[in-house]
């Protein structure tokens, strides 16, 4: 029963997560029909009735974005329900916070856009605005592993001349740390 429950849980957060990420994308391209399109994936032509579900769109996924994919879905499934909770309020209000930039882009630009068209660029700021803030975390996290081999090492000769300066020190270990983070 328990394995069944963790399979029932995994397709929930991964649909959780497709639309999710399906909102981040914003408006899928359209051809001259409603709602239809070239379907890359499947190198064939959606008519205009079809629709994309969350697997569908999945699939459509290069391997990078599925793999980051996978590993969220993982990490959903190891939160308890109030870290899902906690989440999933936090996800609205960014997602609030998005929207609100988005309405002030668009009056600051003055352009007067019919709902249609306001939708649609809604979509695309949070799409370009999502897309910005990963290259700026792939920047911070790529900086930061640049620096943390000095760092280890700046510590680790900074511990080390202070234990050779201890009288009677012949342990070789690193000294044991508290770290408390900082809220």
């Amino acid at each position: 029963m328990g394995r069944r429950f963790n399979l029932i849980g995994a397709a929930i957060a991964l649909s959780i997560f497709a639309s999710c990420f399906s909102f981040a994308q914003g408006p899928s391209q359209k051809s001259g029909r409603l709602g239809g399109g070239f379907d890359r994936h499947n190198n064939q032509f959606r008519g205009p009735i079809e629709r994309r579900g969350p697997g569908e769109r999945f699939f459509q996924l290069s391997p990078e974005e599925r793999q980051a994919f996978r590993k969220n879905a993982e990490r959903w499934l190891r939160m308890n329900p109030e870290q899902q909770k906690l989440l999933r309020e936090r996800y609205q209000i960014h997602r609030q916070q998005l929207k609100n930039e988005a309405e002030a882009t668009l009056r600051q630009s003055g352009l007067h856009l019919d709902q249609n068209a306001r939708d649609q660029f809604e979509a695309r700021y949070l799409q370009e605005r999502l897309k910005i803030e990963r290259q700026l975390r792939e920047q911070f996290e790529a900086k930061r592993d640049q620096q943390l081999p000095q760092l280890n090492e700046r510590l680790k000769s900074e511990f080390q001349s202070r234990q050779s300066s201890t009288p009677g020190a012949t342990s070789t270990s690193t000294p044991a740390v508290s770290v408390t983070p900082i809220h």
